[in-house]
């Protein structure tokens, strides 16, 4: 068998399958407001030079144009230059679906999200299934989860199934609970739950694990279907900045078109895949893909769930939830079973990366890790990760520094939380939640993202709610919580070269320096001079990615 090293050296190889465009001469971007990061340093300068999709020099214009007199020259007209956004965690098939099922995110109210489904329902008459979701019961300030007979009042005609906001729910009609063959004398499955009404029927919601009884039902997506997904979920992240990204969980039929793309050149951004336990032995068995299709897609993370999430009250906790005692939230697997398969992971090379969101999941996590280093002391060194930590322990966040660990959030979801939060686990509790000073203090890497397309995948909401911890209305005064705030500095090291470090990248992106890809993108303010109410406002002119431009707002007008 081969060692990870020859591996890595035959997927390098590997990578080189797609042509490096040979230029003839360096481009020179000048009259540009420049910034990146070298070392612990912003630096700022006024040109950039790049060649075969890397990054030559940066600097004064007059100089580099003296140092390279026959660069193409390209006219940056002034504007605020940045290196390439990465978000850390989200769900690229998914953002893609989005912009083609019912889109509730933003809906004010039960009636509101009703008239949309109605508005969708009316416009596709030929779909045997009504897909989408986006629904926040807090929002519509139900003090409830929906109910199908409300679903029902929508779409009856035909079975329909709407994720909640955070992935960890769906809402189903009459019609899918009968084909899911739900009633009132089916079990709760293991991490899962069946909302029921007071005499023990269900109501219309699943919540985490008891979801798979109607996604079975469900027809799978075609590869047409998931290659459309994709393409236009690329097409979106471009446009709002993003040149890299981590999918956080896609199965093995998803990572063969993944590597389809990248074989055509048809992934315009730093692809950075996770793949699911239940195919994890197929990835294991060829070793970890490394900057595959000229570093465009990299596979070398296990992605695992130890727990739900908070707005579904499916995040499991230490002790009950304050607003509902009967209720601690659901742990995925045992503490043996999630032990074994970090293990398993690190066995063959795989950095590892845990959704845990409640102080309990974070805390079988922690444990898990600790033991499996003393199995596989290499593993530590894999730069692995628990994504969200959302709820932690004042006494366990230490044990991130102690174990290495990458803490993986998204700063968007305190502000979305923020209305709920601590109506869900109390103010005592939330001295450990979205604790991203504590964090950055004793030296834990903070690998920023949206979880997308739960949030948006617009990083530069990211940075405003990093920043301010306030909704984009500048409530509540002064932000939520603002002793947990970041830095705009460190918020910005977050999404650039911490996100890389968290995808072993940071020597080939993240920043401007000699030798990285030539990612970058031109914004219409300087994101270091503008009032930090006005972040999240910020637009994307164009998006390069090895040199190459893949978007240009001025061309999509």
């Amino acid at each position: 068998m081969r060692s990870l090293c020859e591996r890595v050296i035959v997927t390098a190889c590997l990578g080189l399958i797609l042509p490096m465009l040979a230029h003839g001469a360096p481009t020179l971007i000048e009259h540009i407001n420049g910034y990146t990061l070298s070392g612990e340093q912003l630096r700022h300068f006024t040109a950039l030079v790049f060649d075969y999709g890397r990054v030559l020099d940066t600097g004064d214009t007059v100089a580099l144009q003296r140092k390279f007199p026959d660069a193409r020259l390209i006219d940056g007209q002034g504007r605020t230059l940045l290196p390439g956004l990465i978000d850390a965690h989200g769900h690229v098939l998914d953002l893609g679906l989005e912009q083609v099922q019912v889109q509730l995110y933003g809906s004010a109210s039960l009636s509101d999200a009703q008239s949309r489904i109605r508005s969708y329902v009316r416009a596709h008459g030929g779909e045997r299934w009504i897909r989408g979701g986006g629904w926040n019961q807090v929002i519509w300030k139900l003090g409830r989860f929906p109910l199908a007979s409300e679903l029902d009042q929508a779409v009856s005609d035909r079975p329909a199934v709407l994720s909640r906001v955070d992935g960890h729910a769906e809402w189903l009609n009459t019609r899918a609970l009968q084909i899911a063959g739900i009633t009132r004398l089916t079990r709760d499955p293991p991490g899962g739950r069946i909302e029921r009404d007071a005499a023990g029927n269900p109501s219309g919601v699943l919540v985490d694990q008891a979801m798979e009884l109607v996604d079975q039902k469900i027809p799978p997506l075609t590869d047409a279907e998931r290659r459309s997904a994709l393409l236009t979920a690329f097409v979106h992240m471009n446009s709002v900045g993003l040149t890299g990204f981590g999918d956080a969980g896609v199965d093995a039929r998803e990572i063969a078109l993944y590597r389809q793309l990248a074989d055509e050149g048809r992934i315009p951004l730093r692809a950075y895949v996770m793949a699911l336990w239940d195919d994890f032995g197929i990835s294991a068995r060829s070793g970890p893909l490394i900057g595959y299709g000229h570093d465009h897609l990299t596979v070398r993370t296990l992605k695992l769930f130890a727990d739900g999430a908070l707005g579904s009250r499916g995040a499991a906790m230490l002790a009950p939830y304050s607003d509902q005692p009967d209720q601690r939230g659901l742990l995925f697997m045992s503490e043996d079973e999630m032990e074994h398969r970090i293990e398993t992971a690190l066995r063959a090379h795989f950095q590892v990366a845990v959704h845990a969101i409640g102080d309990a999941a974070n805390h079988q996590v922690l444990d898990a890790f600790e033991r499996a280093y003393q199995a596989v002391p290499a593993g530590r060194e894999l730069r692995n990760r628990i994504e969200h930590a959302q709820v932690v322990t004042l006494g366990d966040i230490p044990r991130f520094k102690q174990l290495d660990l990458i803490a993986s959030m998204q700063p968007t979801h305190a502000t979305s939380d923020m209305n709920m939060a601590e109506d869900r686990i109390g103010a005592a509790r939330l001295k450990g939640a979205y604790a991203w000073r504590t964090f950055l203090a004793q030296g834990t890497p903070i690998a920023a993202g949206s979880d997308f397309p739960i949030e948006s995948d617009n990083p530069f909401f990211g940075l405003y709610s990093a920043v301010t911890r306030q909704d984009h209305d500048n409530q509540p005064p002064g932000g939520w919580h603002p002793e947990q705030a970041m830095t705009l500095l460190e918020a910005f090291r977050a999404f650039t070269l911490d996100a890389a470090y968290a995808e072993h990248q940071e020597r080939t992106i993240g920043s401007l320096e000699p030798g990285k890809w030539a990612d970058f993108i031109l914004i219409d303010h300087d994101l270091f001079k503008i009032a930090p109410s006005q972040i999240w406002k910020i637009k994307v002119y164009q998006t390069w990615v090895g040199g190459e431009r893949v978007f240009d707002a001025e061309s999509e007008h």
